[in-house]
């Protein structure tokens, strides 16, 4: 029941038709996001995405929270790398109520100064907040290492100097810029008539006037292999480090997948059995796939005790390279696939995820992609293909190590660093 049509300005209205559902999700995406940003003007995607619920031309800040509570509406927004996103889930009869909403907002912000000022507050208490939260801290310090000099490496929030100088101006030129008609989608998931769905929006968004893209600012970036050891006054060690990993639409981005469940992904994996549950190094261990529309990354994060680092380090890398030499059993590899196609399916039933999906195929293939179709390729996925990836993404002298906490970089094993698959 997947249904997609062009508007004249190039605006794309998307809809998968769920009729045994009460709910709907709709959502409105702009193919926009903090790599999309100059250096001076770090953060103003994620500035535009809070200032977007604080008035229109005809609703205040109160009136519109009020008015999406009405309908039950679980509102949200997100500003990602690639994308930003204003969405709500609400019951089938409330949609035209929640398509109306949304789109004041999206396309009559006021962007009123004084609300921007407060705002603004708002938004460096939010970069304070990360501050204090060192296993998310680490994170960003690990992407402006791994992607050094390239927009991908600059955190989504900003930083206080830059997030302090955006204006009321900027934001404007910004919009003016990027909001154009061929990078915004409206999807929605759940119980909706696809040609009504359609009439809506066109009504709504055809003041926007189509307009030729300019030219792509984005680049592709260069991983960047190196240690940064940021000193902190912490209890524990928060570390991070990874390599290289598949793209967005790579055909190796299967068994990128298998492997992140593998060595990090879950409860049974190489990491979080070999370090917290026999040995009790850490209570937080984990590996992570991150995939943008040209590179990616595979990482692995843990929270240790100072004394610990270089231990938990060289499990680390002897699982890695456990993996590289091929131990991987037939039977692991079926259960990491089951594990992976049941998220899949589970995902297939909440319709916020259904239609994030939706957006997300649209921007990277350009078309739907059934669930079978993900599935069969899972399936086929070789222990032979998982080994190449883990040799591609932990190559030696292409690994990033990041560290945040009371350890300098002389007193880390670095040997460790050293893994199989080196150039």
């Amino acid at each position: 029941m997947y249904r997609k049509t062009v508007l004249d300005n190039g605006v794309r209205v998307i809809s998968e038709r769920i009729d045994h559902f009460r709910s709907v999700s709709l959502g409105i995406w702009l193919a926009v996001g903090s790599r999309d940003e100059v250096t001076e003007q770090n953060g103003i995607s994620h500035f535009i995405e809070h200032m977007i619920f604080k008035g229109t031309n005809t609703r205040n800040s109160l009136e519109i929270a009020k008015e999406l509570d009405a309908i039950g509406g679980l509102s949200n927004a997100f500003t990602g790398t690639e994308y930003t996103c204003f969405h709500s889930r609400v019951l089938d009869k409330h949609l035209p109520v929640l398509a109306e909403i949304l789109s004041d907002i999206f396309l009559h912000s006021t962007f009123d100064s004084q609300e921007l000022n407060r705002e603004r507050q708002v938004i460096l208490q939010e970069i304070n907040m990360l501050e204090d939260t060192p296993d998310e801290q680490i994170h960003v310090l690990f992407g402006k290492l791994f992607f050094m000099n390239h927009p991908l490496g600059m955190p989504v929030l900003g930083t206080p100097q830059t997030v302090s100088s955006i204006t009321r101006d900027t934001i404007l030129s910004h919009i003016e810029q990027f909001h154009t008609p061929e990078r915004i989608l409206v999807v929605a998931a759940g119980n909706v008539d696809h040609e009504g769905l359609v009439s809506r929006f066109r009504s709504l968004f055809e003041s926007l006037e189509y307009r030729e893209e300019p030219p792509q600012r984005r680049s592709a970036p260069q991983a960047h292999a190196g240690v940064l050891a940021t000193q902190k006054d912490l209890e524990q060690v928060h570390v991070c480090l990874g390599g290289s990993a598949p793209y967005l639409s790579s055909e190796t981005r299967f068994a990128a997948a298998v492997l992140n469940t593998i060595l990090g992904g879950n409860m049974s994996s190489r990491l979080f059995q070999e370090i917290r549950e026999k040995r009790g190094l850490a209570y937080s261990i984990y590996s992570f796939l991150t995939a943008y529309m040209d590179t990616g990354m595979l990482g692995i994060y843990l929270g240790t005790d100072r004394k610990e680092v270089n231990r938990a380090l060289k499990v680390i890398n002897r699982e890695i390279k456990n993996i590289q030499a091929g131990d991987i059993s037939e039977t692991d590899l079926a259960a990491t696939k089951e594990h992976l196609v049941g998220s899949i399916l589970l995902g297939s039933e909440n319709t916020d995820s259904r239609m994030m999906r939706i957006a997300k195929n649209e921007y990277v293939f350009g078309r739907y992609i059934p669930y079978e179709e993900v599935v069969e390729r899972l399936e086929k996925v070789q222990v032979e293909e998982v080994v190449a990836v883990a040799k591609e993404s932990f190559a030696t002298g292409r690994v990033s190590l990041t560290t945040l906490g009371p350890i300098e970089e002389k007193d880390l094993d670095l040997a460790c660093l050293d893994f199989n698959g080196g150039r």
